[in-house]
């Protein structure tokens, strides 16, 4: 067997077995819980960001409130440091 062969070998089965990991876990959820929201980002945080409207409530059938994952981790990433400063100093 020829080095390329070898290689090409262990280089499908490393595809292979990476999609079957993916496959077999339980993809991210496009939406979050409150619940979920206010256990990895804080209850006060999430709280401010609705009162604040940098975030908000994803419409439901259900009385179940969620939120768009993509919103809460983008204003989570950003500094959001104006809300931190009192009101005198924006």
């Amino acid at each position: 067997m020829k080095y390329t062969e070898l290689a090409m070998l262990l280089k499908n089965a490393a595809e292979q077995g990476t999609a079957n990991a993916i496959k077999e876990e339980q993809p991210v959820p496009d939406r979050l819980t409150k619940a979920d929201a206010y256990r990895l980002y804080g209850r006060s945080n999430v709280d401010r960001w609705l009162r604040e409207g940098l975030i908000s409530k994803q419409p439901t059938d259900t009385s179940q409130i969620f939120f768009d994952r993509s919103e809460l981790e983008a204003v989570a990433a950003s500094s959001n440091r104006i809300t931190y400063l009192p009101v005198a100093d924006r």
